[in-house]
């Protein structure tokens, strides 16, 4: 059997973005290089040149559905380009055999570590820690793969949430890394919001494959104005920042009185306009998360 290799090169701002584009359309999502390596000690780094772009690779039949999936490709990285993100390069095709890619894509991948959270591949094997948790999670399936600054940030800030309450709220919840990882730390129950069915699916199908499928509840659609019950003691929001704007009022009619929202997905340039839409919804700043280009936000309600 014959494939369509899609490729498009891109900036770290859009790997997860593209990720999930390409995950919609076609199979084996890549992205090269990976940016981690593991360094004389073991220890995961970054790699030499963290300028140079990213090229994110996937897979489709060549058969006659093959015009029709490239074209919505190409339409679906136009439209990421009107959200403001840098310039993606050209998509390019071309036609590949089986054995050129069966098994190629996952090669530049490895587990990352991101504090006590360890995220493997499905097809790794990977020593945890005694005092580290895992995830099961699959590159390509919706944004939350861990590679973005936003991701990164949220789970080193829900590292240091102590004691973890029973339940959690994440709203926007991609690939449900999120959620995942409160529950690996100690959370019993997570509640999951995202406007994107193929979101929900992958935080569902992400839930079973970590066998917390019993513990997770995944919606689709925005968050309610109020709760449907009771408020929470902790609430995960890793969006963008117009819809942290949007969303300020909702979010904090979710927040239980002395509640932590940690908040990701903000470009730092609109940070100070995220972090008044939230304090005046009611929140104040306990700690800013600075990654880059990116900042993540622990507000107490």
């Amino acid at each position: 059997m014959r494939w369509l290799e899609l490729t498009v090169t891109c900036d770290n701002e859009a790997i997860e973005a593209v990720s999930e584009i390409f995950g919609r359309v076609g199979q084996g999502s890549a992205v090269r290089p990976t940016r981690l390596i593991r360094d004389a000690s073991d220890e995961l780094s970054a790699c030499e040149d963290p300028t140079a772009p990213y090229e994110i690779t996937a897979h489709i039949p060549e058969d006659e559905a093959a015009p029709a999936a490239v074209e919505a490709t190409e339409r679906a990285l136009w439209h990421l380009q009107a959200f403001g993100l840098r310039p993606l390069g050209e998509l390019q095709v071309r036609s590949v055999d089986d054995a050129d890619w069966t098994d190629a894509w996952k090669a530049g991948y490895v587990p990352q570590r991101i504090g006590r959270v360890v995220i493997v591949p499905s097809w790794l094997d990977e020593p945890i820690g005694a005092y580290e948790v895992a995830l099961r999670l699959d590159p390509g399936m919706a944004f939350g793969t861990g590679l973005h600054p936003t991701t990164r940030g949220c789970l080193t800030l829900l590292q240091a949430i102590s004691p973890m309450p029973p339940v959690v709220l994440d709203v926007g919840s991609g690939s449900g890394i999120l959620a995942l990882a409160a529950l690996r730390l100690g959370a019993e129950r997570a509640t999951c919001y995202d406007t994107d069915p193929l979101a929900v699916e992958a935080t569902l199908a992400n839930a079973a494959a970590n066998g917390l499928a019993d513990r997770v509840t995944a919606h689709l659609g925005s968050l309610p104005p109020r709760p449907p019950v009771e408020p929470y003691s902790l609430v995960l929001a890793n969006l963008i920042a117009a819809g942290l704007i949007d969303l300020a009022e909702p979010l904090a009619a979710h927040v239980a009185p002395g509640g932590t929202l940690l908040a990701s997905g903000i470009i730092d340039t609109r940070a100070d306009e995220v972090l008044a839409a939230l304090m005046t919804a009611g929140f104040a700043l306990d700690h800013r998360l600075d990654d880059g280009e990116w900042v993540s936000l622990w507000c107490r309600r």
